[in-house]
């Protein structure tokens, strides 16, 4: 089969990450990026690019034609944190471009579609260590409303109309590669970054904040992985949990500590210590690895190790 692909969103934190492996797995000219403006060089240089609003369904329907797209990965969201300070646009990116993407599939211009959820579903009520696949959700951010609600959308299009959609509900991503997009897990980017820069950081949420956390390389190939395996092996069709490793800003100080013994960590908790409170600390992730074969790979410390070798050659 002729697998062309399309990312929207290509210029953000994962998009980015995701264009490059997927140049590198399929000849780079049937890897089309977009997004609303111009990305790195790197990016820019190693294929097709278009500009590309994702809440524009004839601008996409165009774009899906011309380049005889078959798989979609829509990585365009505003997340968390940004997205309580602009509620309504939130809403409407977040929903909108989801939208979109599932009507091309439904009326058959596209044959398949990968659409991130998040760990922003879940709420306060939700239970907090070990979150099962299917539990309460009751998300309290704009973000998690929207990635919730998408999951439902999803699930519909796939019983309602067959649609070939496939989630994973992301947990907190970090990465050397590029800068943090806006969400309440990014201290766990900036820390790495303040280590070398200035070798002190203040940390917006409570020493003891336990989040589900995961090195950017295991969410790339969670992603990738999940498109390729066969449609019969999917047996959840709204979001799949995915885990790899949990901590609070004092373990990961610590591992920091361990290689920069001067690095030193403060705490000025704000607005968004109300929303990682809402989070689970740790995931199940059974369903994933029984469905589909999926392991995350890299631990705390390997994580620690990469991100510092790799940001000291920026500082």
């Amino acid at each position: 089969m002729k697998k062309r692909i399309l990312i929207i969103g290509a210029c953000g934190q994962i998009g980015t990450e995701l264009t490059a492996r997927l140049r590198q797995l399929y000849p780079s000219h049937k890897v089309i990026a977009s997004d609303i403006r111009e990305g790195d060089e790197a990016l820019m240089q190693s294929g097709p690019f278009e500009i590309l609003d994702a809440t524009d369904y004839s601008a996409i329907e165009d774009v899906v034609i011309r380049h005889e797209i078959t798989e979609v990965y829509l990585m365009a969201a505003m997340l968390s944190a940004t997205g309580e300070k602009f509620p309504m646009k939130a809403w409407h990116l977040n929903m909108n471009s989801l939208f979109n993407v599932l009507n091309l599939a439904k009326d058959g211009k596209i044959d398949k579609v990968f659409w991130p959820s998040s760990i922003a579903v879940f709420g306060p009520s939700t239970p907090k260590r070990q979150t099962p696949q299917q539990t309460i959700m009751e998300p309290s951010t704009v973000y998690g409303i929207s990635k919730q609600t998408g999951e439902r959308w999803c699930e519909y299009y796939f019983q309602k109309y067959g649609v070939d959609v496939r989630s994973v509900r992301y947990p907190g991503l970090i990465s050397y590669k590029t800068l943090p997009g806006g969400g309440t897990t990014d201290y766990a980017v900036d820390i790495y970054h303040k280590a070398l820069k200035h070798t002190k950081y203040i940390c917006f949420l409570k020493a003891e904040t336990t989040l589900p956390m995961m090195f950017m390389d295991d969410a790339i190939d969670a992603t990738i992985k999940i498109m390729d395996v066969p449609a019969s092996k999917i047996k959840t069709r709204s979001s799949y949990n995915l885990a790899a490793m949990s901590f609070n800003p004092e373990e990961i100080a610590q591992r920091i500590q361990h290689y920069l013994p001067d690095f030193k960590i403060s705490y000025q908790p704000d607005f968004r210590q109300a929303i990682a409170d809402s989070w689970p600390e740790s995931i199940d992730d059974t369903e994933a690895q029984k469905d589909w074969g999926w392991k995350a790979k890299v631990s705390l410390d390997e994580m620690t190790q990469i991100m510092l070798k790799n940001l000291k050659e920026k500082y």
